[in-house]
């Protein structure tokens, strides 16, 4: 998933300066080949690609033209000297649920699949079954050592259901004070984290509460996303280190539950929001039943590399995701192919562009790897296994460059960080955005978390410091109204849809600025001996310090 606005990654920080327009770069007309970009966006967008869905019979076309590209623009086989890493996913598909029964104070509750609660298995089995599990209200579900913060402090999980909040505890906040950055969501405030929490916990099953605004979005999203099949990647405990379940309950129902319960809904959730809380057992015990159909696939990553000069055991990763939807619903005029040309054929041409770039300049001190990632509309499958068995260890992975869907268009006076000043890459970001005449802006809908939506987060998760920033909407011609007009139209006309087309009518210059920025900063990184860490107190920050810690070499310095 990603922010509909024009996106790519990067590595960025907020701040403030007088917008004026960016002059046309030196490495803009020498660079960055736009002739690359336009062919490898036209071939991979075009109709006998048939919108490039994986574990198809068109993926192995598909996977053989990104490696003759990586290949033409000098790279070399990237991954354990093959060009290809095998991604296997299981999908797992819920069927004939039972209600969700809550029982233990009157007459049982009752809650119906779909219009009261929906709810899956990450475990790869037949028969999802949880009888009389108790409810444990655990607030937010989070366990932030750094932060003093652990909503499960004196509680034993094992064999219960977590019922939990979604958001983090301080998102009403007007501003971006308090220990989860106020109104900007955190990687803890996002529902795969309560999950995993959940999980290591030893919780059997975990509820989220659905609440629209901090949520943000609607019951529809919830049902429609949590409804039909599920895919993940396959892990080496294969999923069974999970929790049996995982759900979202509506708020009226889960109302009704803590009322049965003798509980109030909005007094908890203000007793959340403080430091100190104590989780809060229900005297209720679920149950809930299901089947699963268990289905198992393998799609591939395609990984290039070209070797650093004088520090090759020491990385900088580009990454863009190559799939898209494959065949979808048909528009008016009968087309049912959802060719992706902007989301993301632009994102692997980037790739390419940038591989030539560097080809030609010699390569840099450390390593360049390239990956064009598989599964991102799945769920960001493909960066999540890659993330698992990266091509160079994660702890000699410098930082990253992620490239997803790039907006044809003008080019733009500012760019936007998606995440916030996270990491120690501010003053090289500040440094090459200054050298290309771009000032910044703030970014918008900081509640809604779009950092945690894209591939780049796989590898942050992980510790590897790797940033997202957006193209502004204030374009040198026409201004903001033009930005936002242009935005709408592709939001409205193209997102996921047949119309994503490539055009030999776009304007690149948009792109060209975006691909220009990512190749100085990945450069500028590549030639550095610097060691970029997440801020302290960053959710990320105490999972790179053990990292470093137990590494021989790499960022153990």
């Amino acid at each position: 998933m990603k922010k509909l606005l024009p996106l790519a990654a990067g590595l960025l920080i907020t701040g403030c300066a007088t917008p004026q327009a960016p002059p046309q770069s030196a490495a803009s007309t020498s660079a960055i080949s736009v002739d690359t970009m336009k062919n490898v966006t036209a071939r991979l967008s075009a109709d006998d690609f048939e919108g490039r869905a994986p574990s198809t019979a068109t993926e192995p076309k598909v996977l053989d033209y990104i490696v003759s590209t990586f290949e033409k623009a000098g790279l070399k086989p990237g991954y354990k000297g093959q060009w290809l890493q095998e991604v296997p996913t299981v999908e797992i598909t819920g069927d004939h649920y039972s209600p969700l029964t809550v029982s233990g104070a009157g007459k049982p509750l009752q809650f119906a699949f779909g219009s009261d609660y929906v709810g899956v298995s990450y475990r790869p089995v037949p028969h999802t079954a949880l009888k009389d599990a108790e409810l444990v209200f655990v607030g937010y579900g989070i366990n932030a050592p750094e932060l003093g913060w652990n909503d499960y402090a004196g509680i034993d999980m094992k064999g219960k259901i977590a019922v939990i909040l979604v958001n983090d505890a301080d998102y009403a906040s007007a501003t971006e004070e308090g220990p989860f950055k106020g109104r900007r969501m955190t990687w803890y405030g996002r529902w795969p984290y309560k999950y995993e929490e959940a999980a290591r916990q030893g919780a059997a099953g975990a509820i989220i509460i659905h609440d629209t605004f901090p949520a943000a979005y609607g019951w529809n999203v919830v049902n429609s996303s949590w409804t039909g099949a599920q895919y993940y990647v396959k892990t080496p405990q294969d999923g069974m280190d999970q929790t049996q379940f995982n759900g979202w309950l509506q708020k009226p129902a889960a109302e009704a539950v803590l009322k049965a319960a003798g509980k109030d809904l909005a007094s908890l959730t203000a007793a959340a929001q403080t430091r100190g809380f104590r989780a809060v057992p229900l005297g209720l015990k679920a149950s809930v039943a299901f089947d699963n159909t268990v289905r198992r696939s393998t799609s591939h990553n395609v990984v290039g590399v070209l070797p650093g000069t004088s520090r090759p055991d020491e990385a900088v990763l580009y990454s863009a995701h190559w799939d898209h939807l494959g065949r979808c619903t048909p528009d008016a005029t009968g087309d049912d192919i959802c060719n992706g040309a902007v989301d993301n054929a632009t994102g692997v041409a980037a790739l390419a562009a940038i591989a030539e770039a560097e080809s030609r300049a010699g390569g840099a001190a450390r390593s360049q790897v390239f990956v064009a990632l598989t599964l991102e509309e799945s769920g960001l499958l493909g960066s999540a296994y890659y993330a698992q068995d990266p091509a160079v260890p994660l702890d000699h992975t410098v930082g990253g460059v992620n490239m997803d869907a790039l907006a044809p268009g003008g080019r733009a006076r500012d760019y936007a960080m998606i995440g916030g000043d996270k990491s120690d890459l501010t003053a090289l970001f500040r440094k090459e955005l200054a050298a290309e005449g771009l000032v910044e802006s703030p970014e918008e809908g900081t509640e809604k978390g779009h950092y945690y939506r894209s591939d780049h987060f796989s590898l942050a998760k992980q510790g590897v410091p790797m940033f997202n920033l957006g193209r502004g909407v204030d374009l040198v011609n026409g201004g903001k109204a033009a930005g936002e007009a242009a935005d709408a139209d592709y939001t409205k006309n193209r997102y996921h849809q047949p119309g994503d087309e490539y055009s030999p009518d776009w304007d690149w210059e948009g792109i060209v600025e975006d691909v220009t920025l990512f190749y100085r900063l990945g450069r500028a990184l590549a030639d550095s001996d610097i060691w970029p860490n997440w801020h302290q107190g960053d959710e990320f920050r105490a999972i790179r310090d053990a990292s470093c810690a137990k590494a021989t070499g790499g960022c153990h310095k």
